[in-house]
């Protein structure tokens, strides 16, 4: 399993998007503008980030 961690957090609402979209923001665990989750850096968490980039803010967390 990866030990590095992204830092997401939600940057712009939801309202207009697909529902595809809204669904992996809900599955990436946000819900209110400006909530941060921190998740692991796995293929699965990355093309969820990747298809909702222009509404989120990524960086990556130190390995701990």
């Amino acid at each position: 399993m990866s030990d590095r961690f992204l830092g997401v957090t939600l940057r712009r609402g939801l309202a207009g998007e697909r529902p595809r979209t809204r669904a992996c923001v809900r599955g990436l665990g946000l819900r209110r503008i400006g909530q941060r989750v921190r998740l692991r850096e796995t293929p699965e968490n990355l093309g969820m980030v990747g298809k909702a980039r222009h509404l989120l803010a990524v960086e990556k967390d130190a390995t701990e």
